[in-house]
């Protein structure tokens, strides 16, 4: 197993990595869990196919060092890869679910943290297939324990100004839907996890055709043969802990607005 490259100063933990005392401990203090929601994708030539899932658990672990959280476990599994977002399904290592698998599952790990106790519970998706299902499962979840409150971060980008743009983006900003596998997805894995990317293998790639509509099943000049989808040479550490530092206080902004955390 890939060694953590995060640690949370505050209390609280990573849930995986805790006992069930310290769990029933941290829910009883009032801890709010922050579950990531993930996706198992390929992730170009260069980055392994955990990143949707280890990347966001990074992010959450960093708001916890200056506010008190558990990380829970994350959903490693996303709804299907569509080919102008995520190079769709043919890449061999992309497992997903279906959306009712999805919810399903999300339901039912919501429903287990509300049975240990947590009653702030923090949905952070990042897989944007994912988008619009998860909504439903926090419904679900919360139908079955009203006492909890359930706080989505279907989008975890902050609101960047063309300043922030310029300097995260050298070569430019094209726009969020085809940052898969490119400029922020590798400056983070560079921050968080050197280790794991394929340096040798980096990219710069792009759809032959990205319309603002889709197409199902998708024709091939939708579909890069790396798997990127825009500009992955541009990454770089430093842009990866500022891209780190960004995400993670739109994280804590929301922790602190909707459940009253204090943050140091």
């Amino acid at each position: 197993m890939t060694e953590r490259r995060f640690s949370i100063k505050a209390p609280g933990g990573v849930m995986e990595e805790m006992t069930w005392v310290d769990v029933r401990e941290a829910a009883a203090a009032g801890l709010p869990a922050v579950v990531a929601v993930g996706s198992t994708e390929q992730h170009g030539p260069h980055l392994p196919l955990n990143t949707d899932s280890i990347l966001p658990a990074a992010i959450a672990a960093r708001a916890g060092e200056r506010t008190p959280l558990v990380v829970a476990p994350p959903i490693r599994f996303g709804a299907r890869s569509r080919a102008l977002s995520g190079g769709g399904e043919s890449f061999p290592g992309t497992l997903s679910v279906r959306a009712g698998t999805l919810i399903a599952t999300l339901t039912e790990v919501l429903e287990g943290l509300g049975r240990a106790g947590f009653t702030k519970i923090c949905v952070q998706n990042w897989h944007f297939e994912n988008t619009g299902l998860i909504w439903e499962a926090c419904d679900l979840a919360s139908e079955a324990h009203p006492g909890v409150r359930f706080l989505l971060l279907e989008d975890p980008m902050p609101s960047f100004t063309q300043e922030d743009l310029e300097q995260l983006f050298p070569s430019g900003f094209v726009g969020w839907d085809v940052e898969h596998a490119s400029v922020m997805e590798t400056s983070l894995m560079l921050a968080i996890y050197p280790d794991l990317v394929r340096r040798d293998q980096i990219a710069d790639d792009a759809a032959e055709r990205h319309p603002s509509w889709d197409l199902v099943p998708a024709p091939p000049e939708f579909v890069p043969a790396s798997g990127v989808l825009s500009r992955a040479g541009d990454a770089s550490a430093e842009i990866g802990e500022k891209f780190l530092e960004a995400i993670s206080g739109r994280l804590l902004e929301a922790l602190a607005t909707e459940f009253d955390c204090a943050v140091a």
